[in-house]
Order: structure tokens, then C-alpha cells, then sequence
């Protein structure tokens, strides 16, 4: 009994749906603008989002050069964006905030747009050129509307998808550590540091460094062995210097002393040598 009623249940929603699809698209060809307009402003109010695109887009045309032209084009960005089509949101509002720089929507717009960035923004194990377009827009929508109500919220999600590229970073330069490719490692993780001195993943990275350079040097040919150990010592010595306390301490002091005896060790057989 319940299967059937679920199944009536769908097929009413289906008849129902069907039959104002036809409404809309009788109303369509009509083509009344006035008629199409205020029903689809109808729709808008009743967060019928679909019914009101389709309505507001196919009287767009009409309307252009007119004082609905703004208005319209606004209503069918927040429409796509509340279908959580974001994609194409974004793409509507940058055209509207371009052509409509006056309106009366545009705050709304800019916030709108800057918001569809950071929604369709991939976690950080993914490509993260979405990401940086968020923080632009973003910061572009704080710069312009320091007293707007979304100001805080903004600062926020700005805060957050900032993590997010350092955590891309450090996860990229992480992987070729991972894999043992320690000299492209130290090579990603410096890069790092330049690109977000204030990482979160700072201590770690720096570390890292220390890690891979000894590693590094510890596995190279001989001939190469002194001026990695060397470059090693650098590292461990800018790591102390700024984390003096940190948990590591221990295990970057012992790569030190060994570093320290090898090169002793080699500066010994270089003298017995010369003898």
C-alpha cells in the first residue's frame, strides 16, 4: 500500500510538473513581455528558481536598454546561483557587475560572484586556481564595501581558503619527499616558504628541509657529500634558530652531530692525504 502511494505520489508531481512546464512555455509563446515578466516575478518570490530563469532570460532581449534591463539580468544570476549552479552564476554576475557598475544590485552582485568562487572551491588536494580567484574577488569586495554586513563572514571564508593554498603547497612539496625525490623535495618545500612565509605548515616545512637535505646527502657519491652535508648544516641551523624548542629538536640535533663527525672524518683523510 505504501509502494502505491509513493508511486501516485511521484506520478502527481510528475503530471503537475509537466503541466507547468507547458504553462510556461504556452506563456512563452504568447510573448506578452508584460505577462511573462510579472509571472516570473512571481516565481522569483516564490523561490521557484528554474521557472523564473527560463521566464526572466526569454524576456531578457525585450527589455534591453531599459530600466529592467539591470534587474533582470541580477534576478537570473541569483536564480542560477541559488540552483546552486554556480558556474554559470559567476559568469552572469561578472557580465552584470561590468555592465551594471551603477545599479542598484551591484554590492549584492559582487558579493554574489566573489561567494560562487568560493563555493566551487576544490579541496587542497586539488588544483586550487579557483581558489585564488576567490581570494581575489573577495578582497576586491572588502576593499570596495569595508562597511558592508558581509564583511566579517568574508574575512572569515578568506582566512580559510588562505589555508587551503598553504596546505596545497605543502602537500605538493610533501609528495616528492614521500617518494624519496629528496633534492626536488628541498627544492618545493624552499619554494613553499618563499611563496607563504606565514604558513601554518612552517616548522614542519622547515623540518622537512632539514630531513631531506640529510637524507640527501646521506645517499649522494662522495665527491657530492660535502657540500650537501654542508648545506644540510645551514638548514639545521636556521631551523634551531627559529624553532628552539620544537618537538624535532632531538632528531635534527643527532643528523647534525652525524653531519658534523662526517665532515671531520673527511676533513681528517683529506690531511692524511696531503701528507
Amino acid at each position: 500500500m505504501k509502494q502505491l502511494f509513493s508511486y501516485l505520489l511521484t506520478a502527481f508531481a510528475l503530471v503537475l510538473f509537466l503541466c507547468q512546464c507547458a504553462g510556461i512555455n504556452a506563456l512563452i509563446k504568447e510573448g506578452d513581455p508584460e505577462q511573462i515578466y510579472t509571472k516570473a516575478l512571481e516565481y522569483y518570490n516564490k523561490e521557484k528558481w528554474s521557472r523564473a530563469s527560463t521566464l526572466l532570460e526569454s524576456v531578457a532581449p525585450v527589455y534591453m536598454g531599459t530600466a529592467r534591463e539591470d534587474t533582470i539580468a541580477f534576478y537570473n544570476a541569483h536564480c542560477k546561483y541559488k540552483n546552486t549552479d554556480y558556474d554559470t552564476a559567476s559568469q552572469l554576475l561578472d557580465d552584470f557587475r561590468r555592465r551594471f557598475g551603477r545599479s542598484a544590485f551591484i554590492e549584492d552582485a559582487e558579493g554574489m560572484y566573489a561567494d560562487c568562487f568560493y563555493r566551487m572551491s576544490p579541496g587542497p588536494t586539488r588544483d586550487q586556481t579557483i581558489t585564488s580567484k576567490a581570494i581575489i574577488a573577495i578582497n576586491e569586495f572588502i576593499s570596495r564595501y569595508p562597511e558592508s554586513e558581509k564583511v566579517e563572514d568574508f574575512q572569515k571564508i578568506n582566512a580559510e581558503l588562505t589555508q587551503r593554498l598553504h596546505d596545497k603547497t605543502y602537500l605538493n612539496a610533501y609528495t616528492y619527499y614521500k617518494v624519496g625525490r629528496y633534492k626536488s623535495a628541498i627544492v618545493a618545500l624552499k619554494n613553499a616558504l618563499r611563496t607563504y612565509p606565514e604558513s601554518s605548515h612552517r616548522e614542519e616545512i622547515m623540518f622537512l628541509i632539514v630531513d631531506s637535505s640529510y637524507r640527501l646527502a646521506e645517499n649522494s657519491i662522495a665527491s657530492k657529500q660535502t657540500d650537501r652535508y654542508l648545506a644540510m648544516l645551514d638548514s639545521y641551523l636556521s631551523f634551531c634558530e627559529e624553532y628552539p624548542e620544537s618537538k624535532h629538536r632531538k632528531q635534527v640535533d643527532r643528523w647534525a652531530a652525524n653531519a658534523r663527525d662526517y665532515l671531520a672524518r673527511n676533513a681528517e683523510n683529506e690531511n692524511v692525504e696531503e701528507l
